[in-house]
């Protein structure tokens, strides 16, 4: 015997048959936006909200701007760096020979090397 609570004929995220008869949709506003590769993106906004600045671009995943001729920069791709490179650009070769002797120090003590 087949469930007597779902619906025939409908699916998960199916919208209502008739919405019109009971809602207005929000008003809205086209914006189009462009990329460096000259994508041209055309999306539909709420009447009432700001219009963002820049928009990412569907096709490439460059940032768009609203500036036709004089689209936004490519973002700058950073290189990798690793823990000790950050380490050595908060601190001076002295600032690490000093705590390195310290760390030895330590280990010295703990050892009974003294």
């Amino acid at each position: 015997m087949a469930s007597t609570n779902t619906i025939r004929g409908s699916r998960v995220g199916a919208s209502p048959a008739r919405p019109t008869e009971r809602a207005q949709p929000a008003p809205r506003r086209q914006t189009t936006y462009w990329c460096a590769n000259a994508h041209e993106v055309d999306i539909s906004l709420a009447a009432d909200v700001t219009t963002p600045e820049t928009w990412e671009c569907p096709r490439c995943g460059l940032p768009a701007g609203q500036d036709r001729h004089n689209p936004p920069a490519r973002p700058r791709n950073e290189p990798y760096k690793s823990h000790l490179a950050y380490v050595k650009e908060r601190r001076s070769e002295a600032d690490g020979e000093a705590i390195l002797a310290e760390a030895l120090a330590a280990v010295r003590a703990r050892r009974g090397e003294v």
